[in-house]
């Protein structure tokens, strides 16, 4: 989870978004500085380099998903890297493992109060509920805070929580992941000082339960040294993205690929602008249905675009969302010819969803194809090689190859590692290299 953030952090800060949000945190000095990815010789607070470095792991929506829904790593590793430079005593790496298990801890817990939390979200966008918590709790951990302090940054941090999903799709977006972060550490930080809140503000219908409305919390098993804990994340479900879009879109990319393909073994040269009609049925959901996306975030979040992209190139890559793929007029006329439907089984949810694709062609003749679990599923997760060579290709866009290849043998190393905070120099390792075809695609 750590290389797979860092990796999509990396190539995140080639963004507008993210220049944006470092232009604008530029303008901030303080006595303590962290590293800002991607940037050689740039430093900021740790509050603002906690928020720039997470709008670029979410700024191309590139960042692992977990069930119940939710980014949980994004909200939680550049507060956490942030912190460790600036600390008198640095952390270990096993120091920074467990900081950051117990932030996934936090937010794993807490959506498991809830059935709504497992469906694909429409009020809040989680990672602002959850991942504000879980950057307070990971924080907390790594500063070393007593349990009361904990109980006090999690209040804290739960007054800045929460961001609407109309924001979805926009470039407004990947500042939820920041905004988690930088909050969740101001939190700690704050509990640090002596600041405190409501104790009870997990457990009361007007505190954590707003965001979740059939939240109900309940005791989690006594520790006691004779007693094995088990953590969330030893049965956790995890989703490694192969292509920079909302999850759901996998589903879609891969039943196109599957369809493609089927058009082409039986018409060797089938012309696809011959396409008639395109059917997608996949689950009902406003903030991911959108027939004709004007900008690439739209474009990550539309069943229709990323239908389209891989029915005509066989792959959904990086570049698929550039301006001059998504521009082509071949493209654009395939659009027109997609069609909607929802049936009642297939359910708004990570772990239950389908996409199915039939094509209609002009001379008649019919095309299906079925996506139950894409590649990168938690049911079909992607291989350690495969997680490597995503997090190569996407940190080569920005570092030399000799940094990437540190960074890998130093999460690999983590727990023998002194010092984690020296991996912050490892991002600042730039060098504008000529980024080689992601092999990571639809392509399965």
């Amino acid at each position: 989870m750590m290389l797979d953030t860092l990796g999509v952090g990396l190539l995140g800060t080639s963004t507008p978004v993210f220049n944006v949000a470092f232009q604008h945190s530029k303008r901030f000095q303080a006595q303590e500085n962290s590293s800002v990815w991607g940037r050689p010789e740039s430093f900021l607070p740790p509050y603002y380099a906690a928020f720039v470095n997470g709008v670029a792991v979410h700024s191309m929506d590139f960042d692992d998903t977990w069930h119940p829904a939710t980014h949980p790593s994004g909200a939680m590793l550049p507060a956490l890297l942030a912190l460790a430079e600036t600390l008198p005593s640095k952390p270990s790496g096993l120091e920074l493992l467990l900081a950051f298990n117990v932030g996934l801890e936090v937010q794993g817990r807490l959506m498991r109060f809830s059935k709504e939390a497992h469906n694909i979200p429409k009020r809040f966008h989680p990672p602002t509920v959850v991942g504000v918590l879980g950057s307070a709790a990971a924080t907390a951990k790594l500063l070393g805070l007593s349990p009361a302090q904990c109980v006090a940054a999690l209040a804290i941090a739960c007054s800045s929580a929460g961001a609407p999903m109309a924001n979805a799709a926009t470039q407004t977006k990947p500042l939820h992941l920041g905004n988690a972060g930088r909050w969740g550490l101001e939190a700690s930080q704050l509990a640090l000082l002596g600041l405190q809140g409501n104790k009870q503000i997990l457990d009361l219908e007007s505190g954590f339960r707003n965001f979740y409305q059939d939240y109900i919390p309940h005791h989690l098993a006594k520790v006691s040294p004779t007693t094995q804990y088990r953590w969330v994340l030893e049965d956790q479900d995890i989703a490694f993205k192969r292509f920079p879009a909302h999850l759901g879109m996998h589903w879609v990319a891969d039943a196109a690929v599957k369809v493609r393909a089927k058009i082409l073994a039986n018409e060797p040269n089938a012309d696809l602008n011959q396409i008639k009609r395109i059917t997608l049925r996949v689950p009902s959901s406003r903030y991911i249905d959108c027939p004709l996306p004007a900008t690439e975030h739209q474009a990550r979040h539309s069943f229709q675009f990323n239908c389209c992209s891989a029915l005509l190139d066989g792959e959904v890559t990086v570049d698929s969302f550039s301006s001059k793929l998504m521009d082509r007029k071949a493209l654009k006329e395939l659009l027109l010819k997609v069609h909607l439907e929802n049936p009642q089984d297939n359910q708004a949810s990570f772990d239950k969803m389908y996409c199915e694709i039939v094509v209609e062609m002009n001379h008649g003749e019919t095309y299906t194809a079925r996506c139950n679990t894409f590649y990168g599923h938690w049911r079909n997760p992607l291989s350690q090689e495969h997680l490597v060579r995503k997090f190569k290709a996407n940190a080569s866009t920005v570092l030399t190859k000799d940094a990437g290849d540190g960074i890998v043998e130093f999460i690999d190393s983590l727990e023998t590692i002194p010092d984690c905070s020296v991996l912050g120099s490892y991002m600042q390792f730039h060098k504008h290299v000529h980024r080689e075809e992601v092999c990571y695609s639809a392509k399965v």
